[in-house]
């Protein structure tokens, strides 16, 4: 009865290279061909953790930015959005300067919005604006953080609850402005 022993050895055999194969999985897949046998083609790095000089603190302004998150939130959830332009101090464009107007610009028209603006300036670019609004008729007024020069309420189209209407902060190298003097309170640019 050799037979069925061959037989039995031969159905082992079957049984143990099914299991095997089993067990053993998809072969790999052959490598990629990089054309550079020698020096293999290097791994994507991986994302890091820790800001980079291109971080939102070192970003240009943008409407959305200029002001914080929580300001644009309300203002999104009753349907407006922004626009944004480029500064003007009187009648001198501020270079690298934005302002932005929120309102619902797809509504009725209106005079319900608000308006924001940052830039960069100088000393003397400051003194100049400064000269050029107080000429107008804007009012001067210091304080230990800087200079705010206020549109005359008898010409504001709206007023904060103090009086106070459109008005430019100058304050270590740069310039915030708003349609009221409470309105800066909202501007959180340069983020810290």
């Amino acid at each position: 009865m050799p037979a069925p022993r061959i037989l039995g050895a031969a159905a082992a055999l079957v049984l143990t290279t099914v299991l095997l194969s089993a067990c053993s999985g998809s072969p790999e897949a052959a490598p990629e061909e990089t054309g550079n046998a020698t020096t293999p083609t290097a791994a994507a790095p991986e994302p890091s953790a820790t800001p980079t000089a291109t971080s939102e603190a070192a970003a240009e302004p943008t409407c959305e930015t200029l002001v914080g998150t929580s300001v644009v939130a309300n203002y999104e959830s009753v349907g407006w959005t922004s626009q944004a332009m480029p500064l003007y101090i009187g009648s001198t464009e501020i270079e690298d300067g934005l302002q932005c107007m929120w309102a619902d610009f797809d509504g009725p028209a209106g005079d319900h919005g608000q308006m924001f603006g940052w830039a960069p300036l100088s000393e003397d670019e400051a003194a100049d604006a400064q000269d050029e609004l107080v000429s107008q008729g804007w009012l001067r007024e210091e304080d230990a953080a800087g200079v705010y020069i206020t549109e005359s309420a008898e010409t504001a189209i709206t007023t904060d609850d103090q009086g106070y209407g459109m008005t430019y902060f100058f304050t270590n190298g740069q310039v915030l402005v708003s349609d009221t003097k409470q309105g800066l309170l909202l501007i959180e640019w340069p983020k810290s």
